[in-house]
């Protein structure tokens, strides 16, 4: 982990414009600076950064942080990445806990054995004959960094000529040991070079070319390593991903490297494994439409059949291509076949066509038993997307069961969905609120007479201030509002007693039509309500006892 010490001194030598405006262009307003919006399609600029809080805000999407934060949104990398992307940005040294210092042994490790495995295939001429015929170019084999595994003891003397211990090699996954005896894990096998989303070598993928059982083999799980997490070529394809808002997924390695060399930069495989909800976090890194390319016999039809039920359940629009026979993007890319490629990946079956479709195949429906468990299983799959997706979709299954839609019954308990914030906005409450984060010194005293129950539009803003949350963006949303005042001390008092006159003159009303106290009581109250109004009106903070 890096060190809590370190990413303060951090944020307190970076400045947020030097930050963004290695992004976007900035222009002075006032004491802030605007731009056009990079998260959202705009004509009038309403991104505003701030020097003075070192926050940025856009008034159109609602996004809004610090410079860290702006790094993830724009980079789509995680907190760690995008701190250790601003201190690579600014020169600055950064501080890790003992696990991390071993971690950036091991990558040292990994990035050594990558330059041996690059070097050894010059050498290796049935390994550069493979990938000839497979169609790779040369600007491929270097854009991937695709190198050649030779034996065991080739590669235990290179590390040794190199002075990395074993045990290192061993924790990097480089090497295994069985029986005492250490031997290197990929042995005359293509390598393919595995990357983290923000560039960090990682592992390797490795393609037989001596007709072993195992065609590929990944490495092993390490503290660097889950192939559950990652994929293939992202690194490369991130940028494209996120201007495109489209990926397409494929089964592997070669697959990407000959899309891209295509020109679909926006391709990335699962490294042996089927999409698992461990990669939804990467998938949806700028939101893109996710193109499953699978092959198309019966592995990768289930393999596209699970990913699609997980992708729809999971809100990700998308679709699924299938290659039929025995070709794949990779062949279709060296037979020429772009043009048929770009056709394809363009109409792709979306996801809940897809697996609808493929759960009624597998079912007799001329049988009303067999038709009844396609309906069956149908429902269950329908139950997993939203309310407005169930009903739609149901007319789709009535027509490939052949059956009106009123037979299909479905669920009440539908997905929910977040109700949409308030649009009614009070502005006291706001001028309130950001007094207070402008002035944090003045909290206790006006936690002395107001609390959240005294906010009918912002309560949740108020919680958010009393829990410290500054970087929420709804109060930097309020922060960098100029619309929105802030007050000295006095005049805040003055602001307060207008507020709670307000506030109970309203409850004074709403007792006054009350009908489930007794007369005792509401009277009692109305006497406590009118006597504390008098006192504020007189200018004197008071609070209802």
């Amino acid at each position: 982990m890096i060190d809590k010490t370190s990413i303060e001194q951090l944020k307190s030598r970076i400045d947020i414009v030097d930050v963004v405006g290695n992004y976007l262009e900035l222009k002075k307003s006032g004491a802030n600076f605007k731009a056009l919006c990079p998260f959202h399609n705009e004509d009038t600029p309403s991104f505003v950064v701030s020097p003075a809080k070192q926050i940025f805000h856009c008034f159109g999407c609602g996004v809004g942080g610090d410079a860290i934060k702006f790094v993830m949104e724009y980079e789509k990398l995680s907190y760690p990445e995008a701190v250790e992307k601003l201190a690579s940005m600014f020169n600055i040294d950064l501080k890790y806990s003992g696990d991390k210092d071993k971690g950036q042994d091991l990558f040292k490790v990994l990035n050594e054995i990558n330059r041996f495995y690059k070097k050894t295939i010059d050498q290796n001429e049935k390994a550069k004959q493979y990938l000839k015929k497979r169609g790779v170019f040369e600007s491929s084999i270097e854009k991937f960094e695709i190198g050649f595994a030779p034996s065991s003891n080739e590669t235990l003397q290179y590390l040794k000529s190199k002075f990395i211990p074993f045990q290192e090699a061993v924790e990097a996954g480089i090497l295994a040991v069985e029986n005492s005896k250490v031997y290197a894990r990929l042995i005359e096998r293509i390598t393919f070079p595995i990357y983290s989303p923000n560039g960090r070598l990682v592992g390797f993928g490795g393609r037989t070319i001596t007709n072993h059982p195992a065609k590929y083999i990944n490495s092993p799980q390490t503290k660097l390593f889950n192939k559950s997490k990652l994929l293939y070529g992202y690194h490369l394809a991130k940028n494209k991903i996120f201007k495109t808002k489209k990926m397409i997924v494929t089964e592997g390695y070669l697959d990407v490297v000959m899309l891209h060399q295509a020109g679909f930069t926006n391709a990335v495989a699962t490294l042996g494994t089927a999409l698992t909800k461990d990669h939804l976090p990467l998938l949806r890194r700028g939101e893109p439409k996710v193109v499953l390319a699978y092959d198309g016999d019966q592995a990768g039809v289930a393999a596209a059949l699970k990913a699609a039920k997980m992708l729809s359940a999971s809100d990700m629009e998308g679709g699924v291509v299938l290659f039929e026979g025995d070709k794949d993007p990779a062949d279709m890319v060296k037979e020429g076949k772009v043009e048929e490629l770009e056709n394809i990946f363009r109409h792709p079956k979306p996801f809940i066509e897809f697996v609808l479709e493929k759960t009624v195949q597998k079912y007799d429906i001329n049988s009303p038993i067999e038709k009844e468990k396609a309906l069956n299983e149908s429902i269950e799959f329908l139950k997993t997307l939203s309310s407005l997706l169930q009903e739609e979709y149901k007319h789709f299954v009535a027509a490939l069961l052949n059956i009106t839609p009123g037979k299909i019954k479905l669920s009440k308990s539908f997905k929910n969905y977040e109700n949409k914030l308030s649009q009614n906005k009070d502005t006291k409450e706001l001028t309130i609120i950001k007094t207070l984060l402008a002035e944090p010194n003045l909290i206790n005293t006006v936690l002395d007479y107001i609390d959240e129950r005294h906010f009918n539009y912002h309560k949740e803003e108020f919680k958010l201030l009393l829990e410290q949350k500054s970087d929420h963006p709804k109060l930097i949303s309020i922060l960098l509002d100029d619309d929105i005042k802030t007050y000295k001390e006095d005049e805040l008092k003055k602001e307060l007693l207008i507020f709670l006159i307000k506030y109970y003159e309203q409850k004074l009303k709403t007792l006054v039509k009350a009908k489930d106290i007794s007369f005792e009581e509401k009277s009692f109250k109305i006497r406590k309500y009118k006597d504390l109004i008098t006192k504020l009106k007189r200018g004197e903070l008071a609070i209802y006892d």
